[in-house]
């Protein structure tokens, strides 16, 4: 047996004891292995490597396929070397064969809940019952502990901005790095605060409609009310407004129209079904 903590010899006894019921808070990697097998013998020492390094956040459970028969056939074990991850009680993972370091650690990292992870589900089950200070104090302290976590800042800046505080929020985006600001979340809550500008020094709806009752070319009312059925919810017919200022003036405000459309489309996201009928329909009209 291995004196590290995070390493254990296992067979039949205690498997239920060292893999499965371990895996319900950590991933347990399972290295099926044998004396005669020579990738095996170069494959361990990697792992044991990995598991003192990775300090606790996954345990290295070594089974000896040749001692352990009964074990390698109810899992299927027909070449050495077999790793299998299982998190959670479940088997989620497994490679064959001296595969490289590289693609054990993306394995792992994969399925580890970090503790910053941790701090974010807790807060966000806070924040999902009213109790959004609790859950602002949780994340604040998970960021503090980690600090380049854009993942943390963006939640952070969506319940900031949604208790009103758009001001806190945007320089929360504004704090990301070049692969932060890409994440679809970030992209989303900026065009979210964008939208809400837009909207603060609008006239209202019926203004903007007996302008366009009167002229409707009139592509900075056109623009206008694409805005307020945004905010109602109205994409499609938001999106129509934008794509008829396309077809009037490309030109009008630097493509607004183009610009508008894009806009909504980060808001909503790739998925949402306005966003893919009116992608096709932008890509036709260009």
């Amino acid at each position: 047996m291995s004196e590290s903590p995070y390493i254990h010899n296992v067979g039949m006894q205690n498997f239920q004891q060292l893999v499965l019921e371990k895996s319900i808070n950590k991933p347990v990697l399972v290295d099926f292995w044998a004396d005669w097998c020579q990738p095996c013998q170069t494959i361990m020492p990697m792992l044991a490597k990995l598991a003192e390094e990775y300090d606790g956040k996954f345990e290295l459970a070594k089974v000896n396929a040749d001692q352990e028969q009964e074990l390698a056939a109810h899992f299927g074990i027909k070449s050495l070397p077999t790793m299998k991850l299982f998190f959670q009680g479940q088997l989620v993972d497994e490679r064959m064969g001296a595969v490289p370091e590289s693609d054990i650690r993306a394995m792992l990292d994969n399925n580890i809940v970090s503790e910053s992870d941790k701090f974010m589900q807790a807060a966000m089950m806070a924040y999902q019952q009213g109790q959004t200070e609790q859950a602002l104090e949780m994340l604040n302290h998970a960021l503090a502990n980690d600090p380049e976590n854009a993942q943390l800042k963006v939640t952070i800046a969506q319940i900031v901005n949604a208790q009103g505080d758009t001001e806190s929020a945007l320089a929360l985006l504004d704090s990301l790095d070049e692969e932060g600001a890409k994440l679809e979340a970030a992209i989303k809550l900026r065009a979210e605060i964008n939208l809400a500008a837009q909207l603060a020094d609008l006239p209202s709806l019926d203004e903007i409609e007996q302008r366009l009752a009167t002229n409707p070319k009139d592509l900075e009312a056109l623009m206008q009310k694409s805005r307020h059925l945004s905010a109602q919810g109205d994409y499609d017919n938001a999106m129509e407004c934008l794509l008829a200022i396309m077809r009037v003036d490309r030109g009008f405000e630097d493509d607004a129209g183009r610009q508008g459309l894009l806009e909504l489309f980060d808001m909503l996201g790739g998925e949402h079904p306005s966003v893919q009928k009116y992608r096709r329909k932008l890509f036709t009209l260009l």
